[in-house]
């Protein structure tokens, strides 16, 4: 009975297993029937929305010659907007002064909007925008971010030519430019200002040319109906800890290029003969004027826009500035910028103290190739300068985090070969996952019986700088932290701004060739007595207000540089400071300085970067927000939350065109590999498109759980 039993109920089990076989089979496919109609929908959608609606065209369609891009749709491409930037840069002093022009070209037959985002000097001043169209100019005002914002869409609705520069981080900016006609060309001019870098008896004017693809670590965000958040035209989607991704990510060309090209011009007017004069990643032509008066251009009139460009030159001996005072009277105030470089002279430069040194290693995708060479090369070099009685470790990153010890070990000949073998046989790929790197290297404690020092080698490629430098801020301790910024196109905000929340100085290194010098200067740093406890004291009489407000640390060969409002007079100004334990002061009279047209645009923004950074320190929100829009708006610059704007009153685009809007891509930094930061899956252009691909895949896995959960009910 029990087996007769038991093979019926088998029976009725295996007919009960086929029908509901049969109707999840049938289940599937009305899913998937289901699936494929919403992806119909989606797309007719978007081929019918203003604001989304991306320009494709077949191979066959093309006229002229055109800018393409692939699509998932085999034969069907992108046709982006042409770009042309042109940059002219006039340098005086310690001052550069630059206009770019980017000229957006609609080759297409439909009207267009472009998105371009781009990066400038992580200290620009962005204070002007010209909106050219044919003869006619139209100056951009400043305004509020969010009125900026809207006043540009309306425009753009209206059918009318406006242009709108939005900061999205101190060195990365993003141009829109609406309703471009058909054949038509619109010029943007952008002017911003900045301070040189003189380090080691060296002027340095870098010009950012290029965009490393950021890691956008954190869980996505989700729009009220349940979609991925998405507030740019980028490749990511919004995170919880990068809320702005999808505006940092710019859609990038590969195989087609190059997409962007520039034009670059110098005017050098240093005041000083020349010793050097060199370009250290361009062929460039010079023409002399006189003495210190020189103009530089490329030798390639037109270049691809992937890798910084970066002007080198040195004063002959003897004319070496050892201190500079730059002046501009603007209403009641006075503004300053103060240059003063510390005697290298006078203190003993061995070190007192055993020094413990943690290097870190960026081995993420976008370092393959070149980069990791030089940061391969570099750090085989650092290792070789530390000495018996120093300890070390070192930390490679990419996704994930490994240390080669547990913790510090001695420099013994053992050791270091370890290190060396382990540095040889390094490889890239994977994410550029920094914080629990940067975690293992600060241990946030304090002992006067070492030096400890983290050297960070990378390209710096990561969205979310705010939380690293509030982590930074937070476990630093008594450490000092070193960047070295690695590649053709590094992010030269975080570079800088890390070092300065860990006390420390930067450098970059572009080109293999130059790692043996570079480093040999920044060795010189580390193994030196730093200038500390800089304090500034303003006249009697005179009211001072200074930026950077605390002074960092000064390492050997750089100067004092600070940015001042005096009201109520002039007198001299005292320096205070100590070096090596021994006292070191100097003065400087606030009288008689260099005239510098824009000097209170410099101070506007080292004070804007100053109040964004107490952010970090647990300043309120909304209150640092009121002293930058406050500040921003008298002084006319862009900031994170004031932008330029710029709307002619002529309405251009008839309202029943539709207008087309061009994310227009970049160009990868030389030497990098797509496979190794994007890996298999194909670019995405658009927003839409990252949509449908993220609702197939969460179709997909939706009916496995439904194919696992419907199976084991029956088991």
């Amino acid at each position: 009975m029990r087996l007769m039993y038991a093979d019926i109920y088998g029976d009725q089990c295996d007919r009960h297993r086929r029908n509901d076989a049969r109707e999840l089979v049938w289940e599937i496919c009305a899913a998937l029937l289901l699936f494929a109609m919403l992806l119909a929908m989606s797309a007719e959608a978007l081929a019918g929305e203003d604001d989304h609606e991306d320009a494709t065209v077949r191979l066959a369609d093309v006229r002229q010659g055109s800018l393409l891009w692939k699509t998932r749709t085999p034969g069907v491409y992108h046709q982006a907007l042409r770009l042309e930037t042109d940059v002219d840069m006039r340098v005086s002093g310690m001052i550069a002064r630059a206009t770019v022009s980017q000229r957006f070209r609609n080759d297409s037959g439909e009207w267009a909007e472009g998105v371009y985002v781009f990066p400038l000097p992580e200290n620009a001043a962005v204070d002007h925008m010209r909106m050219r169209i044919g003869e006619r100019v139209i100056e951009g005002v400043i305004q509020e971010r969010a009125t900026a914002k809207r006043n540009y869409e309306q425009a753009r609705r209206a059918g009318k030519k406006a242009a709108l520069i939005e900061q999205e981080r101190p060195n990365l900016f993003t141009n829109s430019v609406a309703n471009i006609a058909p054949g038509d060309a619109v010029v943007v001019e952008i002017e911003y200002q900045q301070t040189l870098r003189y380090d080691a008896g060296v002027f340095r004017l870098r010009f950012p040319m290029a965009i490393t693809p950021r890691y956008i670590p954190g869980d996505t965000l989700q729009t009220p109906d349940g979609m991925a958040q998405a507030t740019g035209s980028g490749w990511a989607f919004d995170t919880a800890q990068v809320p702005d991704a999808s505006r940092i990510t710019p859609p990038v060309l590969i195989g087609e290029g190059p997409a962007n090209s520039v034009t670059l011009r110098v005017e050098l007017d240093v005041g000083f003969p020349l010793a050097d004069l060199q370009s250290a990643h361009h062929h460039i032509t010079t023409r002399m004027h006189g003495a210190g008066r020189v103009t530089v251009a490329l030798e390639h009139e037109r270049v691809a826009a992937d890798r910084d460009f970066e002007l080198m030159w040195a004063p002959q001996q003897g004319h070496a500035p050892r201190a500079a005072l730059f002046s501009e009277p603007l209403g009641d105030a006075t503004y300053h910028l103060v240059m003063v470089l510390p005697p290298a002279q006078g203190v003993a430069g061995g070190q007192p103290l055993a020094r413990e040194v943690i290097y870190i290693i960026d081995t993420s995708g976008s370092m393959h190739g070149p980069s990791l060479a030089q940061a391969r090369r570099a750090l085989v070099l650092a290792l070789q300068r530390l000495r018996p009685r120093d300890s070390f470790n070192v930390i490679a990153f990419n996704s994930a985090t490994d240390l080669l010890f547990e913790s510090a070990r001695p420099a013994t000949a053992k050791n270091l070969q370890l290190a060396r073998r382990y540095v040889e046989g390094l490889s890239a790929g994977g994410g550029t996952n920094m914080e629990p790197a940067l975690e293992a290297a600060l241990d946030g404690g304090s002992g006067l019986e070492r030096i400890r020092q983290v050297l960070f080698l990378t390209d710096g490629a990561v969205g979310n700088e705010a939380q690293l430098f509030g982590m930074i801020e937070k476990r630093l301790g008594d450490s000092r932290l070193f960047t070295v910024g690695i590649g053709a196109a590094p992010n030269s905000h975080f570079m800088r701004r890390a070092a300065q929340f860990g006390r420390g100085t930067f450098t970059y290194i572009g080109d293999v060739n130059e790692v043996q010098d570079k480093m040999r200067a920044l060795f010189a740093k580390l193994e030196s007595p730093v200038l500390a406890n800089v304090q500034v004291y303003a006249p009697d009489g005179i009211t001072l207000d200074y930026w950077p407000r605390r002074i960092p640390d000064l390492y050997l060969g750089e100067p004092l540089l600070i940015a001042a409002r005096a009201r109520g007079g002039s007198g001299v100004l005292q320096i205070s400071g100590a070096r090596g334990g021994q006292p070191w002061s100097a003065r400087l009279s606030l009288d008689g300085g260099h005239g510098g047209a824009g000097i209170g645009a410099l101070w506007a923004r080292a004070k804007i970067a100053a109040l964004m950074d107490s952010k970090y320190e647990g300043a309120d929100e909304a209150v640092v927000r009121a002293g930058v829009v406050a500040v921003a708006l008298r002084h006319h610059l862009v900031s994170k939350y004031t932008s330029l704007v710029a709307i002619d009153k002529t309405l251009a685009r008839p309202q029943h065109a539709k207008l087309k809007r061009h994310a227009v891509p970049g160009d990868l930094p030389r030497g990098a590999s797509y496979q190794k930061i994007f890996g298999a899956l194909p670019q995405t252009a658009t927003v839409a498109e990252q949509h449908l691909l993220r609702g197939a895949l969460l179709l997909l896995l939706a009916l496995v759980a439904l194919l696992v959960a419907r199976t084991r009910a029956q088991t």
